[in-house]
């Protein structure tokens, strides 16, 4: 396990380099892994790495790039957009010579159609937002300000607004409401994995038995 740098493109026409993730050993199977989304990704972040562990010694090569404005990345959240993250993930997959995609969650949505793959108890924009916004609301709840989620929207929509901690930016918000996962990819729901999603838990964790099934899933497909 190695980090890696790729050239990201910029709103403004140049790139940045961006960190990755990677299992790289040269070989002709290589998996992109486009993550969970916000507080998904740090919950789900260990569970990912366990099963590029597991898909390295079945002789894949993952890689695991950061979204532009998250972790590492140079570039400041508020301008992304679902838009400017699908092209980064697009700039990844071509830079790394990606053969296949996952999408992890909310990385669904992200993924470049033009590679086979596969979607991780995908989910919707719509759905990610909801969450995001209770998460606020409970918050501000607790220091006596009400909020609603049409009023949370109608402000986001306006001038942006910040969500557990993250910045988005009103076309940000605009883009995720209506955003959907890419067609194309097979569907892994939670039931052929077993066990619980691990992204419903408070803390970052991990599933041994989870991380096996997963890389079998994959592997299998892969290698197929």
């Amino acid at each position: 396990m190695i980090p890696g740098a790729w050239p990201c493109p910029t709103s403004d026409g140049a790139t940045a380099d961006e960190y990755a993730l990677c299992f790289d050993s040269g070989r002709i199977d290589r998996l992109l892994i486009v993550p969970a989304l916000f507080d998904e990704a740090n919950r789900l972040r260990r569970f990912t790495v366990e099963v590029m562990r597991r898909l390295d010694a079945a002789g894949i090569d993952s890689i695991l790039p950061d979204l532009p404005g998250c972790n590492e990345s140079p570039q400041p959240l508020d301008i992304q957009t679902p838009t400017t993250w699908r092209r980064a993930m697009g700039a990844a997959a071509e830079h790394f010579r990606a053969t296949h995609v996952l999408g992890i969650r909310g990385g669904a949505m992200l993924t470049p159609a033009s590679l086979p793959g596969w979607h991780y108890a995908p989910t919707k924009g719509a759905a990610i937002l909801r969450q995001l916004f209770r998460a606020r609301i409970l918050a501000s709840r607790e220091i006596g300000i009400s909020e609603s989620q049409d009023s949370l929207l109608e402000t986001g929509l306006r001038e942006g607004l910040e969500l557990s901690g993250f910045g988005l930016g009103a076309q940000f918000l605009e883009e995720l409401q209506r955003l959907e996962a890419i067609d194309g990819a097979s569907v892994i729901d939670q039931e052929m994995i077993g066990g619980g999603g691990l992204w419903l838990r408070a803390e970052p964790g991990e599933d041994r038995n989870q991380a096996d099934a997963l890389a079998a899933v994959l592997a299998i497909g892969i290698k197929a």
